[in-house]
């Protein structure tokens, strides 16, 4: 049985390998490439944000009766990081390379420092909150539409 830290952790380095691509894509101006990775990149990451928003963090606020805390800073960086994905595909529609370099790297430090906060706190949280055979199931159906 995996914890709900391995299988989001996990998650977390495929978008990573997406978003490398996309990023690689974008530096050598293949802007037909770079939109098709970068739209599946904001798919993957869409799922990975809807899975906890929709499963795991209303189950670990009825199971702790924390609603203000950690899920809550958690579903605002998810705002903020969707404005940026969508500001970024705007500027590889527009075959604007370096500004889309720039709000990567802005976005990538972003990614970097949320995921840290996951999977150093939050999904710690997590797996000593929820019952862990019943979201490895969920987690596991909402992850193999992925691939």
């Amino acid at each position: 049985m995996s914890s709900i830290s391995e299988l989001m952790t996990h998650d977390h380095r495929r978008c990573d390998e997406i978003y490398a691509n996309a990023e690689e894509a974008i530096g050598q101006g293949d802007f037909g490439g770079a939109a098709n990775l970068w739209k599946e990149f904001c798919v993957q990451v869409e799922q990975h944000f809807t899975l906890e928003e929709q499963v795991l963090f209303p189950g670990f606020e009825s199971a702790t009766g924390m609603q203000g805390g950690p899920t809550m800073m958690m579903r605002g960086e998810h705002l903020q990081m969707r404005e940026m994905l969508k500001s970024i595909a705007s500027s590889i529609a527009q075959k604007e390379a370096d500004d889309a370099l720039g709000q990567c790297e802005s976005l990538m430090i972003f990614i970097q420092q949320h995921n840290m906060k996951e999977e150093q706190v939050l999904y710690p949280m997590l797996d000593d909150a929820l019952p862990q055979q019943e979201m490895e199931l969920q987690i596991n159906e909402v992850l193999a539409e992925k691939v």
